[in-house]
């Protein structure tokens, strides 16, 4: 089953948010993202896929938000994340084909996301999911 985080699933997200990270999110950080993901005057949502016993086994963090070139909001999807042990079942596409049902029912402008070029498990799982623009990524670090 897959729907919204609750404030309820903290237990169960915290495990797969540290994983996710590779334990190297400070705890503030960490909180301040579950506030964010759990407040509904906030424009960063949280999805998490339940196997039958209602385990959490894996999220997926999406941000909302205005973009150039649309009326429609866009939606910048920043983490998938699925438990080790759940792994090779579907679950990331199913979280990922759920904010794909949300975004047309939302009516928003487009998905995008960013993908590692060295991971090629992400890159298998999002080859056939979108289309691949050639861009690259730039940062300019504030703090």
């Amino acid at each position: 089953m897959i729907r919204p985080l609750t404030r309820l699933d903290y237990d169960q997200w915290l495990p797969l948010w540290k994983a996710n990270c590779l334990d190297q999110i400070a705890d503030n950080v960490t909180a301040e993202t579950w506030r964010r993901l759990t407040n509904k005057n906030e424009k960063i949502f949280g999805l998490g896929a339940f196997d039958c016993d209602e385990n959490l086994v894996g999220i997926l963090h999406y941000i909302l938000h205005p973009t150039t070139g649309f009326i429609e909001p866009a939606c910048y999807m920043q983490d998938v994340y699925v438990d080790e042990n759940a792994r090779r079942q579907g679950i990331a596409k199913q979280l990922i084909w759920e904010l794909n049902d949300i975004g047309k029912t939302q009516n928003w402008a487009r998905i995008y996301w960013f993908a590692e070029n060295n991971n090629d498990a992400v890159k298998a799982l999002y080859k056939n999911l979108g289309v691949e623009m050639d861009f690259s990524l730039f940062m300019l670090p504030i703090n």
